[in-house]
């Protein structure tokens, strides 16, 4: 499913328009992106945490040239984790 099927798909089951449904997705996506950006979390009870997480930096394998050691450095990357509902829901989805 992409932005604008859910979008749709959330448009009919609240009886919204289409286009108030896209505006408060990019407002929401912005918020997150925002919130995500300046190191705090956002979390939605039972469905998930939106979160900034710290990768170290470390030393690895150029795959353009075997052999040659390449440093990557640290940095700041978004993650997400999923809440319990979420799992259980996705789980009995089986």
């Amino acid at each position: 499913m992409n932005k604008a099927e859910l979008a749709a798909e959330i448009a009919a089951r609240t009886n919204t328009t289409k286009k108030s449904v896209e505006e408060m997705l990019a407002a929401f996506t912005d918020v997150v992106t925002e919130t995500v950006a300046k190191g705090d979390r956002v979390t939605l009870v039972g469905f998930g945490t939106f979160l900034p997480r710290q990768r170290q930096a470390r030393e690895t394998n150029n795959p353009q040239k075997p052999g040659e050691k390449i440093k990557v450095p640290a940095k700041r990357v978004p993650a997400f984790q999923p809440g319990k509902e979420f799992k259980d829901t996705v789980d009995r989805s089986k």
